[in-house]
């Protein structure tokens, strides 16, 4: 067999669970391997000594000490040792043990894996800087002894990745009748934190809801909340044993759209008389980030996966490869360009301004995401803030919403060519988007600035409101005019357009890209 036996000693005993508080003292065991709960160094907790501590002691606050146990907690083997004199004071991780002069029982800790090194991989992952999410198996389809072989391989994997503070970070889901997050992202930095939760998997049975679980994944699990890191390349990596249950077609769509790259392992296919019962044939097509054959790793067995880690580590960790890191959402510069003349009002600028923010917050804004800038006119323009200028979502929105009031003419034409001049001057074509706000007729013609502005790769989005032109409105929009063209009659229904703007900029987007 190529695979891990958990029963062996890398996993012998069964932890017994402790409170941050735990003393050496009330363990009768001379070995004992004890599991500290998560965020022990919020308590407070008496240490007394350095690599051997007296029994009175706290358990978890001495492996805190000695740098074996981190903040989400996990298994500490504990020994227990004779009295002694002298106990040393030091600060360790935090802690500052206390020095004791005489106690009558003492102990000392090592890691629960203490005897369980990961150079079985010597060549191990340590520039794949990568949020990697797992969606793993646990239907009917796959059984408990191939779910347990599952096990084994991503423990594999995992330990070749090498996760930690600055490289990848794995959380983990299970697909089965409902998805289940088994741990987030930042639940585990530490390999061997992250081998015993994966050894801790329990198998759930029910159908193969696939597509639920992608779903359930592309909605929050890269979230910043949920502990995503922003600018790094966002991994899903999706193991299914045979064939999905449900459709993966909407799923697989989110993921895209929200900048996530599905890979989709496919271990023991349908043989030619199971066919027939596969929803969908064309599945592992639809699943992944593109149908180019990088994110489609077939895998014709449970029990030879081995030779397969490392090739498929290497396309996981390819930047280059990964074609869905780059979106609308993170990738555009929009500009916005803004009539301040005197027929607006000071409160309908103020709806202006709501609107544009409303079509700002749909963008990951960042020094290496999306960028906005803006621009507001009458017969003169004036350059509100550039491209460049914040680097966060809500500097850049609060920029926004302070722009003052102009009042005058309106030149909408001149506004257009100082904008294509001024505003995009430093970014390359295909990504730039100007949405152009007006309430009148431009005394000036729009036609020649706006075809210049299509010509240099801007992409222009007419909203007219009140007495602004037709004509104008689609004489400055970009091809198709009727989607890139809109109008109300009030300010107050502006907000209507924010959604189809947005939904049109990433149609775009991707269609150039």
């Amino acid at each position: 067999m190529e695979y891990f036996d958990w029963t062996s000693s890398v996993f012998h005993s069964v932890p017994y669970p402790v409170t941050c508080t735990t003393r050496g003292a009330d363990l009768t065991q001379d070995t004992v391997v004890v599991l500290c709960p998560p965020q022990c160094t919020q308590w407070r907790m008496s240490v007394f000594g350095t690599g051997v501590y007296a029994a009175v002691s706290s358990i978890c606050g001495a492996a805190v000490h000695r740098g074996i146990l981190g903040p989400a907690g996990g298994p500490v083997r504990v020994h227990r040792l004779q009295g002694r004199h002298n106990y040393i004071s030091s600060y360790a991780h935090g802690i500052h043990s206390q020095a004791l002069s005489h106690w009558t029982a003492s102990f000392s800790l090592t890691s629960r894996w203490s005897h369980f090194e990961l150079k079985e991989w010597p060549n191990q992952q340590s520039d794949c800087q990568m949020d990697i999410a797992m969606v793993i198996d646990s239907s009917s389809n796959i059984g408990q002894r191939r779910f347990n072989l599952q096990k084994n391989f991503i423990a594999k994997l995992a330990a070749m990745l090498r996760v930690g503070p600055i490289g990848p970070h794995i959380g983990l889901i299970q697909a089965s009748d409902s998805p289940r997050t088994e741990f987030l992202l930042t639940n585990y930095t530490q390999p061997k934190e992250l081998l015993f939760a994966i050894k801790e998997l329990a198998y759930l049975g029910g159908d193969s809801n696939t597509g639920k679980a992608i779903m359930h994944t592309a909605e929050t699990f890269f979230s910043q909340e949920n502990g995503g890191r922003r600018g790094h390349p966002r991994v899903m990596m999706v193991l299914i044993d045979g064939w999905p249950s449900d459709d993966l077609d909407q799923a697989a769509m989110l993921a895209r759209e929200s900048g996530i790259n599905v890979f989709l392992v496919s271990v023991a296919k349908p043989a030619p008389e199971e066919l027939s019962m596969v929803r969908d044939k064309d599945f592992m097509k639809k699943a992944v980030c593109k149908d180019n054959g990088f994110f489609s790793y077939p895998i014709p067995s449970w029990f030879s996966t081995t030779k397969h880690i490392r090739p498929l580590i290497q396309r996981l960790c390819s930047l280059d490869g990964l074609l869905c890191s780059k979106t609308c959402y993170n990738s555009v510069n929009i500009g916005f360009l803004i009539d301040g003349s005197s027929s607006v009002g000071d409160g309908n600028f103020q709806l202006v301004l709501e609107f544009l923010a409303g079509i700002a917050r749909s963008f990951e804004i960042s020094d290496v995401g999306a960028h906005i800038g803006a621009v507001q006119f009458t017969y003169e323009q004036r350059l509100e803030f550039g491209l460049s200028d914040y680097s966060n979502k809500d500097d850049a929105i609060n920029a926004l919403r302070r722009i003052s009031y102009m009042s005058g003419g309106t030149s909408t034409g001149s506004a257009i060519s100082y904008t294509t001049q001024n505003l995009f001057r430093r970014t390359g074509p295909g990504r730039n988007f100007l949405i152009v706000v007006t309430d009148g007729q431009s005394y000036d013609d729009v036609r020649g600035p706006a075809m210049a502005a299509h010509k240099q790769g801007i992409t222009i989005f007419s909203v007219g409101v009140a007495w602004a032109p037709l004509d104008d409105l689609k004489a400055m929009s970009s091809e198709p005019k009727d989607s890139h063209t809109f109008f109300t009659r009030e300010f107050s229904g502006l907000s209507e357009f924010v959604p189809l703007v947005v939904r049109g900029i990433c149609k775009d987007f991707t269609e150039n890209n």
